[in-house]
Protein backbone atom coordinates (compact mmCIF):
# COMPACT_ATOMS: atom_id res chain seq x y z
CA UNK A 1 0.00 0.00 0.00
CA UNK A 2 0.94 3.50 -0.80
CA UNK A 3 3.33 5.25 2.29
CA UNK A 4 2.79 9.07 3.32
CA UNK A 5 5.61 10.79 4.34
CA UNK A 6 6.29 12.16 7.72
CA UNK A 7 9.14 15.08 9.10
CA UNK A 8 10.80 12.35 9.84
CA UNK A 9 13.26 11.01 7.16
CA UNK A 10 13.01 7.65 6.35
CA UNK A 11 9.47 7.33 8.57
CA UNK A 12 6.66 6.77 6.59
CA UNK A 13 2.94 5.23 7.30
CA UNK A 14 -0.41 4.06 6.07
CA UNK A 15 -3.58 4.16 7.24
CA UNK A 16 -5.51 0.69 8.58
CA UNK A 17 -8.74 -0.24 10.71
CA UNK A 18 -7.64 0.53 14.33
CA UNK A 19 -7.25 -2.78 16.53
CA UNK A 20 -9.07 -2.75 20.02
CA UNK A 21 -11.24 0.54 19.27
CA UNK A 22 -13.52 1.91 16.04
CA UNK A 23 -11.79 4.62 13.05
CA UNK A 24 -8.48 4.17 11.59
CA UNK A 25 -4.95 4.33 12.65
CA UNK A 26 -1.43 5.02 11.28
CA UNK A 27 0.83 2.06 10.87
CA UNK A 28 4.26 3.42 10.89
CA UNK A 29 7.46 2.13 9.15
CA UNK A 30 10.94 3.40 8.56
CA UNK A 31 13.14 2.49 5.66
CA UNK A 32 17.23 2.92 5.14
CA UNK A 33 20.00 1.66 3.00
CA UNK A 34 22.88 -0.29 3.96
CA UNK A 35 25.54 -1.71 1.43
CA UNK A 36 23.13 0.30 -1.42
CA UNK A 37 20.65 -2.26 -0.57
CA UNK A 38 17.00 -0.30 0.44
CA UNK A 39 14.89 -2.04 3.80
CA UNK A 40 11.90 -0.94 4.98
CA UNK A 41 10.39 -2.23 7.96
CA UNK A 42 7.36 -1.80 10.33
CA UNK A 43 7.61 0.24 13.38
CA UNK A 44 4.54 -0.41 15.26
CA UNK A 45 0.84 0.82 15.26
CA UNK A 46 -0.29 4.46 16.36
CA UNK A 47 -2.34 3.09 19.34
CA UNK A 48 -1.91 -0.74 19.48
CA UNK A 49 1.72 -0.11 19.74
CA UNK A 50 1.71 3.54 21.20
CA UNK A 51 3.99 4.49 18.17
CA UNK A 52 4.79 8.04 17.14
CA UNK A 53 6.21 9.72 14.03
CA UNK A 54 9.68 10.90 16.69
CA UNK A 55 9.84 6.89 17.96
CA UNK A 56 10.09 4.96 14.93
CA UNK A 57 12.95 7.85 14.04
CA UNK A 58 14.20 6.24 17.29
CA UNK A 59 13.87 2.91 15.91
CA UNK A 60 15.32 3.39 12.49
CA UNK A 61 18.29 4.81 13.94
CA UNK A 62 19.08 1.47 15.75
CA UNK A 63 19.00 -0.67 13.10
CA UNK A 64 20.79 1.57 11.17
CA UNK A 65 23.49 1.48 14.07
CA UNK A 66 23.15 -2.07 14.20
CA UNK A 67 21.63 -1.77 17.92
CA UNK A 68 18.39 -3.38 17.13
CA UNK A 69 17.79 -6.62 15.27
CA UNK A 70 15.62 -5.98 12.15
CA UNK A 71 13.00 -9.16 11.21
CA UNK A 72 15.15 -11.37 9.40
CA UNK A 73 17.61 -11.47 12.21
CA UNK A 74 14.79 -11.71 14.77
CA UNK A 75 13.57 -15.23 12.72
CA UNK A 76 17.23 -16.27 12.68
CA UNK A 77 17.72 -15.82 16.40
CA UNK A 78 14.15 -17.05 16.89
CA UNK A 79 15.44 -20.48 15.20
CA UNK A 80 18.19 -20.75 16.99
CA UNK A 81 16.56 -20.72 20.18
CA UNK A 82 13.47 -22.98 18.80
CA UNK A 83 12.06 -25.44 21.42
CA UNK A 84 13.46 -23.48 24.17
CA UNK A 85 10.57 -20.98 26.57
CA UNK A 86 12.13 -18.17 26.62
CA UNK A 87 10.51 -15.18 28.60
CA UNK A 88 9.14 -14.09 24.71
CA UNK A 89 8.11 -17.43 23.46
CA UNK A 90 5.69 -17.49 26.39
CA UNK A 91 4.96 -13.91 25.76
CA UNK A 92 3.73 -14.60 22.16
CA UNK A 93 1.99 -17.90 23.23
CA UNK A 94 -0.30 -15.59 26.07
CA UNK A 95 -0.89 -13.36 23.21
CA UNK A 96 -2.04 -15.75 21.07
CA UNK A 97 -4.22 -17.87 23.59
CA UNK A 98 -5.76 -14.16 24.94
CA UNK A 99 -6.65 -12.59 21.89
CA UNK A 100 -9.67 -10.35 23.66
CA UNK A 101 -7.83 -9.84 27.06
CA UNK A 102 -8.63 -6.49 28.06
CA UNK A 103 -5.72 -4.43 28.23
CA UNK A 104 -4.01 -5.78 26.20
CA UNK A 105 -2.09 -3.35 24.35
CA UNK A 106 -1.01 -1.84 27.46
CA UNK A 107 0.62 -5.19 28.56
CA UNK A 108 2.18 -5.26 24.88
CA UNK A 109 3.68 -2.07 25.45
CA UNK A 110 5.05 -2.48 28.85
CA UNK A 111 6.54 -5.73 27.96
CA UNK A 112 8.56 -4.13 24.65
CA UNK A 113 9.51 -1.27 26.24
CA UNK A 114 10.69 -2.95 30.05
CA UNK A 115 10.91 -6.68 30.28
CA UNK A 116 11.67 -7.57 26.25
CA UNK A 117 15.74 -6.37 26.19
CA UNK A 118 16.41 -7.57 29.71
CA UNK A 119 14.79 -10.93 30.08
CA UNK A 120 13.12 -12.25 26.87
CA UNK A 121 15.83 -14.57 25.48
CA UNK A 122 16.17 -15.64 28.85
CA UNK A 123 14.13 -19.21 29.99
CA UNK A 124 12.19 -19.10 33.10
CA UNK A 125 14.46 -21.31 35.55
CA UNK A 126 17.22 -18.99 34.79
CA UNK A 127 15.74 -16.16 36.11
CA UNK A 128 17.23 -15.02 39.40
CA UNK A 129 15.63 -12.74 42.31
CA UNK A 130 18.58 -10.19 41.45
CA UNK A 131 16.96 -9.78 37.87
CA UNK A 132 13.71 -9.01 38.79
CA UNK A 133 15.31 -6.43 41.02
CA UNK A 134 17.18 -4.68 38.92
CA UNK A 135 14.17 -4.20 36.88
CA UNK A 136 12.37 -2.90 39.70
CA UNK A 137 15.09 -0.37 40.96
CA UNK A 138 15.63 0.52 37.60
CA UNK A 139 11.78 1.43 36.92
CA UNK A 140 11.35 3.35 40.37
CA UNK A 141 13.97 5.70 39.32
CA UNK A 142 11.36 7.57 36.55
CA UNK A 143 8.05 5.64 37.29
CA UNK A 144 5.43 5.46 39.92
CA UNK A 145 5.21 2.55 42.26
CA UNK A 146 2.04 1.68 40.13
CA UNK A 147 3.37 1.83 36.54
CA UNK A 148 5.85 -0.55 38.27
CA UNK A 149 3.63 -2.92 39.90
CA UNK A 150 1.77 -3.21 36.18
CA UNK A 151 5.16 -4.22 35.17
CA UNK A 152 6.01 -6.80 37.25
CA UNK A 153 2.27 -8.16 37.60
CA UNK A 154 2.69 -8.96 33.77
CA UNK A 155 6.19 -10.80 34.34
CA UNK A 156 4.46 -12.62 37.73
CA UNK A 157 1.33 -13.50 34.93
CA UNK A 158 3.61 -14.84 32.24
CA UNK A 159 5.55 -17.28 34.90
CA UNK A 160 2.36 -18.41 36.07
CA UNK A 161 0.69 -19.05 32.67
CA UNK A 162 3.89 -21.01 32.26
CA UNK A 163 3.48 -23.15 35.41
CA UNK A 164 -0.74 -24.00 34.68
CA UNK A 165 0.13 -24.74 31.62
CA UNK A 166 3.10 -27.34 32.34
CA UNK A 167 5.29 -25.64 29.42
CA UNK A 168 8.37 -24.85 31.41
CA UNK A 169 9.87 -25.12 34.84
CA UNK A 170 9.47 -21.85 36.75
CA UNK A 171 11.57 -20.42 39.09
CA UNK A 172 10.26 -21.20 43.04
CA UNK A 173 10.00 -18.02 44.14
CA UNK A 174 7.58 -14.97 43.41
CA UNK A 175 7.91 -11.86 41.94
CA UNK A 176 7.71 -9.24 44.05
CA UNK A 177 5.22 -6.39 43.49
CA UNK A 178 5.92 -2.70 44.84
CA UNK A 179 3.15 -1.84 47.50
CA UNK A 180 0.68 0.80 46.17
CA UNK A 181 -1.50 2.89 48.08
CA UNK A 182 -4.41 3.35 45.63
CA UNK A 183 -6.88 4.78 48.09
CA UNK A 184 -5.64 8.24 47.63
CA UNK A 185 -8.74 10.05 48.68
CA UNK A 186 -7.94 13.94 46.72
CA UNK A 187 -10.51 16.70 47.47
CA UNK A 188 -10.82 20.33 47.04
CA UNK A 189 -11.99 22.73 49.69
CA UNK A 190 -15.04 25.77 48.65
CA UNK A 191 -12.26 28.32 47.60
CA UNK A 192 -10.26 26.13 45.49
CA UNK A 193 -13.19 24.55 43.75
CA UNK A 194 -14.33 28.04 42.91
CA UNK A 195 -11.56 29.29 41.26
CA UNK A 196 -11.17 26.13 39.54
CA UNK A 197 -14.98 26.49 37.81
CA UNK A 198 -14.22 29.94 37.30
CA UNK A 199 -10.97 29.37 34.59
CA UNK A 200 -12.84 26.43 33.06
CA UNK A 201 -15.44 29.11 32.37
CA UNK A 202 -13.11 31.59 31.45
CA UNK A 203 -11.03 28.84 29.16
CA UNK A 204 -8.33 31.35 30.00
CA UNK A 205 -5.21 30.71 31.89
CA UNK A 206 -2.35 33.16 33.54
CA UNK A 207 1.67 32.52 34.41
CA UNK A 208 3.32 33.85 36.99
CA UNK A 209 4.39 36.64 34.75
CA UNK A 210 0.26 37.32 33.89
CA UNK A 211 0.74 36.38 30.37
CA UNK A 212 -2.41 34.82 29.38
CA UNK A 213 -3.03 31.44 27.67
CA UNK A 214 -6.23 29.63 25.93
CA UNK A 215 -7.30 26.53 27.59
CA UNK A 216 -8.46 23.65 24.80
CA UNK A 217 -12.03 23.45 24.44
CA UNK A 218 -11.84 19.84 24.99
CA UNK A 219 -9.88 20.54 27.69
CA UNK A 220 -12.01 22.19 29.37
CA UNK A 221 -15.34 20.50 28.82
CA UNK A 222 -13.71 16.98 30.06
CA UNK A 223 -12.83 18.20 33.22
CA UNK A 224 -16.15 19.79 33.84
CA UNK A 225 -17.58 16.26 32.96
CA UNK A 226 -14.98 14.52 35.27
CA UNK A 227 -16.77 17.19 37.85
CA UNK A 228 -20.29 16.42 37.12
CA UNK A 229 -20.61 12.75 36.70
CA UNK A 230 -17.59 11.31 38.80
CA UNK A 231 -16.11 9.90 34.84
CA UNK A 232 -13.25 8.45 35.38
CA UNK A 233 -10.42 9.88 32.65
CA UNK A 234 -10.24 6.88 30.69
CA UNK A 235 -13.68 6.77 29.95
CA UNK A 236 -14.28 10.75 29.48
CA UNK A 237 -12.04 9.82 26.47
CA UNK A 238 -13.85 6.56 25.34
CA UNK A 239 -17.03 8.69 25.26
CA UNK A 240 -18.86 8.69 21.75
CA UNK A 241 -22.03 10.37 21.07
CA UNK A 242 -23.57 7.18 20.61
CA UNK A 243 -23.14 7.12 24.35
CA UNK A 244 -24.83 10.13 24.87
CA UNK A 245 -28.62 9.87 25.07
CA UNK A 246 -30.23 13.27 25.59
CA UNK A 247 -33.80 11.80 25.54
CA UNK A 248 -33.84 9.35 27.83
CA UNK A 249 -31.16 11.54 30.21
CA UNK A 250 -28.58 8.59 30.39
CA UNK A 251 -24.63 8.55 29.29
CA UNK A 252 -23.39 4.54 28.39
CA UNK A 253 -19.63 4.34 30.20
CA UNK A 254 -17.74 1.73 27.57
CA UNK A 255 -15.39 -0.82 29.30
CA UNK A 256 -15.61 0.63 32.78
CA UNK A 257 -12.57 -0.53 34.78
CA UNK A 258 -15.43 -2.84 36.36
CA UNK A 259 -15.47 -4.55 33.84
CA UNK A 260 -19.19 -4.56 31.60
CA UNK A 261 -20.09 -1.15 29.82
CA UNK A 262 -22.65 0.72 32.97
CA UNK A 263 -25.64 3.43 32.37
CA UNK A 264 -24.82 6.71 34.51
CA UNK A 265 -27.81 9.19 34.74
CA UNK A 266 -26.72 12.34 33.16
CA UNK A 267 -27.87 15.02 35.42
CA UNK A 268 -28.45 18.48 34.36
CA UNK A 269 -25.14 20.21 35.08
CA UNK A 270 -23.75 17.07 32.43
CA UNK A 271 -26.44 17.78 29.80
CA UNK A 272 -25.57 21.49 29.58
CA UNK A 273 -22.22 20.46 28.95
CA UNK A 274 -22.28 18.18 26.32
CA UNK A 275 -25.39 19.56 24.52
CA UNK A 276 -22.80 22.72 24.22
CA UNK A 277 -20.02 20.88 23.14
CA UNK A 278 -18.85 21.26 19.43
CA UNK A 279 -20.22 18.15 17.51
CA UNK A 280 -17.43 17.70 14.61
CA UNK A 281 -17.44 14.31 12.44
CA UNK A 282 -15.46 12.01 14.83
CA UNK A 283 -17.82 9.82 16.67
CA UNK A 284 -15.73 10.53 19.70
CA UNK A 285 -17.14 13.45 21.94
CA UNK A 286 -13.16 14.66 22.60
CA UNK A 287 -11.57 13.45 19.37
CA UNK A 288 -7.68 12.84 19.72
CA UNK A 289 -5.56 13.25 16.63
CA UNK A 290 -7.09 12.71 13.17
CA UNK A 291 -10.23 12.31 15.10
CA UNK A 292 -9.14 9.22 16.81
CA UNK A 293 -9.48 8.03 20.53
CA UNK A 294 -8.00 10.77 22.65
CA UNK A 295 -5.25 8.80 24.83
CA UNK A 296 -4.58 11.95 27.53
CA UNK A 297 -4.56 15.96 27.90
CA UNK A 298 -2.18 16.04 30.59
CA UNK A 299 -0.78 19.03 29.62
CA UNK A 300 -3.27 21.04 29.33
CA UNK A 301 -4.41 19.57 32.72
CA UNK A 302 -1.97 20.37 34.87
CA UNK A 303 -2.00 23.99 33.71
CA UNK A 304 -5.34 24.27 34.84
CA UNK A 305 -4.36 23.12 37.94
CA UNK A 306 -1.54 25.23 38.77
CA UNK A 307 -3.30 28.10 37.65
CA UNK A 308 -5.73 27.63 39.89
CA UNK A 309 -3.48 26.90 42.42
CA UNK A 310 -4.22 23.19 43.35
CA UNK A 311 -1.57 21.23 44.87
CA UNK A 312 1.01 19.66 42.50
CA UNK A 313 0.04 15.97 44.15
CA UNK A 314 -3.82 16.69 42.56
CA UNK A 315 -4.16 14.20 39.59
CA UNK A 316 -6.41 16.46 37.80
CA UNK A 317 -9.10 14.22 36.42
CA UNK A 318 -8.60 11.68 39.01
CA UNK A 319 -9.13 14.53 41.47
CA UNK A 320 -12.44 15.22 40.37
CA UNK A 321 -13.66 12.25 40.16
CA UNK A 322 -12.98 12.00 44.04
CA UNK A 323 -14.52 15.75 44.42
CA UNK A 324 -17.83 14.71 43.13
CA UNK A 325 -17.82 11.44 45.63
CA UNK A 326 -16.81 13.14 48.09
CA UNK A 327 -19.38 16.36 47.48
CA UNK A 328 -21.95 13.25 47.43
CA UNK A 329 -21.28 11.23 50.55
CA UNK A 330 -21.04 14.37 52.56
CA UNK A 331 -24.41 15.89 51.78
CA UNK A 332 -26.07 12.91 53.72
CA UNK A 333 -28.87 12.48 50.84
CA UNK A 334 -26.59 9.94 49.09
CA UNK A 335 -26.37 5.99 50.13
CA UNK A 336 -23.13 4.48 49.62
CA UNK A 337 -24.99 1.53 47.26
CA UNK A 338 -26.24 4.42 45.31
CA UNK A 339 -22.74 6.65 45.58
CA UNK A 340 -21.12 2.52 44.55
CA UNK A 341 -23.38 2.61 41.32
CA UNK A 342 -22.83 6.21 40.44
CA UNK A 343 -18.87 5.47 40.03
CA UNK A 344 -19.42 1.88 39.22
CA UNK A 345 -16.68 0.54 41.55
CA UNK A 346 -17.25 -2.93 40.97
CA UNK A 347 -16.21 -3.27 44.72
CA UNK A 348 -18.06 -1.92 47.78
CA UNK A 349 -14.51 -1.98 49.38
CA UNK A 350 -13.63 1.23 46.89
CA UNK A 351 -16.71 3.24 48.09
CA UNK A 352 -16.27 2.49 51.62
CA UNK A 353 -13.33 5.08 51.72
CA UNK A 354 -16.06 7.59 51.37
CA UNK A 355 -18.39 6.51 54.32
CA UNK A 356 -16.95 8.57 57.19
CA UNK A 357 -17.63 11.68 55.12
CA UNK A 358 -21.46 10.56 55.30
CA UNK A 359 -21.28 9.45 59.03
CA UNK A 360 -19.51 12.71 59.77
CA UNK A 361 -22.46 14.62 57.83
CA UNK A 362 -25.04 12.43 59.64
CA UNK A 363 -23.40 12.89 63.45
CA UNK A 364 -23.47 16.69 63.07
CA UNK A 365 -27.61 16.06 61.91
CA UNK A 366 -28.11 14.31 65.26
CA UNK A 367 -26.17 16.54 67.11
CA UNK A 368 -28.66 19.38 65.75
CA UNK A 369 -31.42 17.47 67.02
CA UNK A 370 -30.16 16.99 70.37
CA UNK A 371 -29.62 21.35 70.57
CA UNK A 372 -32.94 21.31 69.53
CA UNK A 373 -33.79 19.40 72.80
CA UNK A 374 -31.07 21.52 74.67
CA UNK A 375 -33.25 24.45 73.68
CA UNK A 376 -36.45 23.57 75.44
CA UNK A 377 -34.61 22.72 78.58
CA UNK A 378 -35.98 24.76 81.12
CA UNK A 379 -33.37 26.15 83.77
CA UNK A 380 -34.09 25.63 87.40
Amino acid sequence: MKRAKTEYPGVVYREAARIGGRGKERVYYVRWKKDGIGYEEKAGRQYADDMTPARAARIRGQLIEGKRQTRPEKREAAKAQEGKWTIEALWRDYKETHPGLKGLPQDESRYKKYLSAALGDKEPAELMPLDVDRIRLKLLKTMKPASVKNTLELLRRLLGYAAKKRLCPVPSWKVTLPTVNNLKTEDLKPKQLEKLIAILREGIVKDKDGRATLISEDARAAMMLALTTGMRRGEIFKLEWADVDFQRGFITIREPKGGHNETIPMSEAARKILEAHPRGESPFVFPGRHAGHRVDAGKEFRKIRDAAGLPKDFRPMHGLRHTFASHLASTGAVDLYTLQRLLTHKSFQMTQRYAHLRDETLRNAANLAGELVKAQEVEP
